[in-house]
Order: C-alpha cells, then structure tokens, then sequence
C-alpha cells in the first residue's frame, strides 16, 4: 500500500508589502498562534530598520539581509563503514531560506534586554552589512564544509 504524498499548503502574501517571503518570516516569529503580535514586531522592526540602514523600501533591505544569511553549503552525516563522516552539499534554495530565518530569529531572541523587534531590528541590520551571530554561523557552516571536502566522494 503506497502513502499519499503530502500536500504543500500555499501561504498568503503579507497585507503591507505583499510579500510571500516576509509572510513565512511572520509566521516562523509567531508563537502560539498570536499572529497579530508577530506582524506589529515585524512590521515594527522592518521600519526601525529600514530607519537604521538608510533605505527607502524596507522589504527590499530585509530581502538583501536575507540573501547575506543564507548558507550554500552544509554538512550532513553519513555513516560508512563504521565510520561516520560530516559530507558536505549543496543546500537547496527552499532550505537556505528557511535556515536563513531561523537563525536570524534564534539571534534576535538571544540578545539580551532588548524586546523582540528591537533584537530582530538589530540582527536585520547586522545581516544587510554582513556581521553579527546570523553571519558568523553562516561562515562556520561553510568552513566546516570546506574542511570536509575530502569526503564530497561520498555524496550519493
């Protein structure tokens, strides 16, 4: 008997900027289902840091921020022989993304005596230079990649 294959759900775009991108950061900063609280953080945070960085349009500073973050390259384990190695792969764009805004959010949430969108306001604006927590485990994750590329033959 063979399972059905799930279906993917499409998600709106966001009211404000119309986009499906800052629809599935709103929805991954939401906890318990308060979705109203995660749009006026981002919504907030978006401005404060299209303020901080100069620019006219916010959603295309998150976007370029977004882009800084994303990973190329990561590390899986594969068992062989006995043995288990850290291969690294290309990510797939979907995934990079989603990583991408999972680590900026965790960053956000870890700075400590700053509210949410003041955190997340931060880490946005440290992405779109290229530095900070979000940028440095990007750069770990591909060093890690490239200290095992003796073992991309084990790829399959």
């Amino acid at each position: 008997m063979r399972r059905r294959k799930a279906e993917k759900r499409e998600i709106e775009p966001d009211p404000v900027y119309e986009s499906m991108v800052l629809s599935k950061f709103i929805n991954k900063i939401m906890l318990d289902g308060k979705k109203n609280t995660a749009k006026k953080i981002v919504y907030s945070a978006l401005e404060k840091f299209a303020k901080k960085v100069r620019v006219e349009n916010p959603i295309e500073a998150f976007e370029i921020a977004l882009d800084n973050a994303r990973p190329a390259l990561e590390v899986k384990s594969r068992r062989i022989g006995g043995s288990t190695y850290q291969i690294p792969i290309e990510v797939h764009p979907q995934r990079s993304y989603a990583l991408a805004m999972r680590w900026i959010i965790d960053s956000s949430r870890k700075k400590v005596g700053k509210s949410m969108e003041d955190g997340l306001m931060m880490e946005l604006s440290d992405c779109y230079q290229n530095q900070g927590s979000t940028i440095k485990k990007k750069d770990d994750t591909h060093r890690m990649a490239e200290a095992n590329k003796a073992f991309a033959h084990f790829k399959w």
